[in-house]
């Protein structure tokens, strides 16, 4: 049976788009380059990790963010579920870092990350949430 490795995302820019989700979520954070990393990332020539077109964002699950070269045009078929104690406080605190309010359903804010994948935010008091 299969079993869940790493969730990918396609974007333009994947250093700056990691940075917005290590900061979006509370146990994850972008993985360290090694030196290692920085020779494979020499090898293919590129000397800045800030040019990296595939960035590791630690945690569980992983976050991989994917340089593609064509723009997101449609909704996403996949997106992210996020909880959180207080969704106005959350809402604000995430546009500050570069998302957007595309929608309001009853107890879900959709909201999209700062290349336009949508992701989903409510609070744990929600009655179809993990803690309830």
């Amino acid at each position: 049976m299969a079993r869940m490795h790493d969730v990918v995302i396609d974007c333009a820019h994947p250093a700056s788009l990691a940075r917005f989700w290590a900061q979006a979520l509370d146990d994850h954070e972008i993985a360290p380059y090694d030196d290692a990393e920085l020779s494979r990332l020499s090898a293919i020539g590129i000397d800045d990790p800030e040019d990296d077109p595939s960035v590791l964002l630690a945690g569980s699950p992983r976050f991989f963010f994917n340089r593609v070269p064509e723009p997101k045009t449609v909704k996403n078929r996949v997106h992210v579920d996020l909880w959180c104690d207080d969704v106005e406080a959350e809402v604000a605190r995430l546009v500050d870092l570069g998302a957007s309010v595309v929608s309001r359903d009853g107890v879900w804010f959709v909201l999209a990350d700062p290349e336009g994948n949508e992701f989903c935010l409510s609070s744990t008091e929600h009655p179809l949430s993990p803690e309830a």
